[in-house]
């Protein structure tokens, strides 16, 4: 019972932050970037790109170039990410057409800010509830894994095309001003779906090394690899010492230093940002724990 409780109140607030999510974006676009001709990158962008030359709309353009891509999101990371994708590109189209937003200024350096941060906004946090808003991602992942590209490296060459087409078909201001839009998205995406949950890798030098170590393996459940070493000191130039290392998100930083800080005030906590990481034992981000749900079926 309590397990259904839990899985009931997960789901419910999944399906809460992509609500949010397609109303941010959808206030981006419509308050911001569509009246004022700007576009974003990613298939949002191309959508936008082609409203502004035919007399297409922007909801059914999105809607209609994400379907290949929630059909390939199936196959990539799972049957329930991709009904969550649809339901959440289906929703931001849905938002476009029937809910009315102001326009809020036609001034070209805010309308590329804001614009970028609010759809940016809203892409994290619909990425938070475990779905895309947009299906660049998704091909990114599948042609990372057949061309041996980087995910980053696919969506930075796409979006070189599209607004390489802005450029020509809207000209260079305009595109200029796009790809500002583009990188304060993309900028927010990063902070929302990583900046709060961003891996650090600590490690730790103290004499005190073996009661740390079993602090954060018994009582704090991390992982902890111990490299040795000696002393750099001149006087102990000899003295064997034990490493530690281990990585946590930047939520639990603070409480894991002031752990290792109760245990010994002199140790040597050295913080360092990392990237990515695969394997061990690590807290997982809402589209990483669908992913490898994916790969062990």
């Amino acid at each position: 019972m309590k397990r259904i409780y839990n899985f009931g109140l997960m789901l419910i607030k999944e399906f809460f932050l992509i609500a949010l999510g397609i109303l941010i974006a959808g206030f981006g676009l419509k308050s911001f970037l569509i009246p004022n001709g700007f576009i974003d990158g990613g298939i949002t962008g191309i959508s936008l790109l082609i409203s502004f030359l035919t007399p297409i709309s922007v909801s059914i353009l999105i809607f209609a170039f994400n379907i290949p891509f929630m059909i390939l999101a199936k196959k990539q990371v799972g049957k329930t990410f991709a009904i969550k994708t649809f339901l959440a590109i289906l929703g931001l189209s849905l938002c476009l057409v029937f809910v009315k937003y102001p326009v809020i200024t036609s001034d070209k350096l805010l309308v590329s800010i804001f614009g970028g941060f609010l759809i940016g906004a809203g892409t994290g946090l619909a990425m938070r509830g475990g779905s895309v808003i947009d299906g660049t991602e998704v091909l990114s992942i599948y042609l990372s894994k057949k061309i041996g590209l980087t995910v980053g490296e696919i969506i930075f060459g796409i979006n070189v095309i599209i607004f390489s087409f802005a450029a020509a078909l809207l000209g260079i201001e305009a595109a200029l001003y796009s790809v500002l839009t583009y990188l304060a998205a993309s900028k927010t995406i990063d902070f929302f779906v990583q900046g709060i949950e961003e891996y650090i890798g600590l490690t730790i030098i103290s004499n005190n090394s073996k009661e740390i170590k079993k602090k954060l393996t018994k009582e704090l459940g991390k992982g902890v690899t111990v490299y040795r070493g000696k002393s750099g000191y001149y006087d102990e130039s000899e003295k064997e010492i034990e490493i530690l290392y281990t990585f946590v998100t930047r939520l639990e930083v603070n409480k894991i230093k002031q752990s290792i800080i109760l245990l010994d005030p002199n140790a040597v906590i050295i913080e360092q940002g990392i990237k990515e990481v695969k394997g061990g034992i690590i807290k997982k981000r809402p589209l990483q724990r669908l992913s490898t749900k994916k790969t062990a079926k």
